[in-house]
């Protein structure tokens, strides 16, 4: 495998910074603009480190964890020369890299990172993409030593995937926020809907299909029921819109699965 180069210090960074060194291929140098953060990863890895964009070692592929809104920038600053240099983002074309770069690559974790957590790279969806075969072949390798599960996405699909991404996860985390504060108001805390929330989870995620376990008022289209909640809602105007667009959306589809 080629000599690896990963650019960034955030939660991905240091995320596949950790999982090429598991899997004995130790990056040789993290390159990033925060020297703190930067720093810290090397010191997991036992790796050089560097801030200066003119000391970056030379290797056969960079990997840029950075937000997708930098990945031009500092894709522009270093000379990759004839390496193969991939970005991580899910949402961004694989074009946004620099043009000067030959040999473009993507190589998207499909998971959420949070720093202190550990997560298990072989259960990881990893999709890869390349403008070129060498960089295709290279990323492929790459992914290939951290997951037993590489796939080869181009950049319109990833996106839409990306999307995909973001309500399973992010969303459906921001309604955990949103009982939270239910919970609170009742005067009952969090954890009382923990076992709910694993069992919910659990169910779509053994089933062939998450629509095939949805209960709720919504889905029965059981007006009373959602009437009342509206009323208690009242005071929170956003918290009964969402309530409102949910439901209407929750009983449309399951009409539509019903059709078929």
């Amino acid at each position: 495998m080629e000599d690896i180069v990963i650019i960034g210090s955030g939660n991905v960074a240091e995320a596949l910074a950790l999982a090429f060194t598991n899997s004995g291929h130790t990056p040789v140098q993290i390159f990033a603009r925060n020297r703190a953060e930067g720093t810290k990863i090397a010191a997991k890895c036992q790796c050089r480190f560097t801030d200066d964009p003119a000391q970056v070692k030379s290797a056969g592929l960079y990997v840029i964890a950075v937000s997708d809104k930098a990945i031009a920038s500092v894709s522009g600053a270093i000379d990759f020369g004839d390496a193969v240099v991939a970005h991580t983002s899910g949402s961004t074309p694989i074009d946004a890299l620099a043009p000067a770069i030959r040999n473009k690559a993507v190589l998207y974790p499909l998971q959420t990172f949070t720093k202190g957590r550990k997560v298990n790279f072989q259960t990881i969806p990893i999709m890869v993409e390349g403008a070129t075969p060498k960089a295709l072949e290279t990323v492929t390798k790459a992914a290939k030593l951290l997951s037993g599960n590489v796939r080869e996405v181009a950049s319109k699909q990833r996106a839409m995937i990306h999307v995909a991404a973001v309500f399973a996860s992010n969303f459906t985390n921001h309604m955990f926020t949103i009982s939270e504060l239910l919970a609170k108001d009742a005067g009952i805390d969090f954890s009382v809907l923990k076992p709910l929330i694993r069992e919910t989870t659990d169910k779509a995620m053994s089933a062939d299909s998450p629509r095939s376990v949805q209960t709720g008022p919504a889905i029965r289209n059981d007006f009373q029921t959602k009437s009342r909640h509206c009323e208690l809602l009242a005071e929170k105007p956003d918290l009964k819109n969402i309530y409102i667009n949910l439901s209407n959306n929750i009983w449309e589809i399951s009409k539509k699965t019903s059709q078929r």
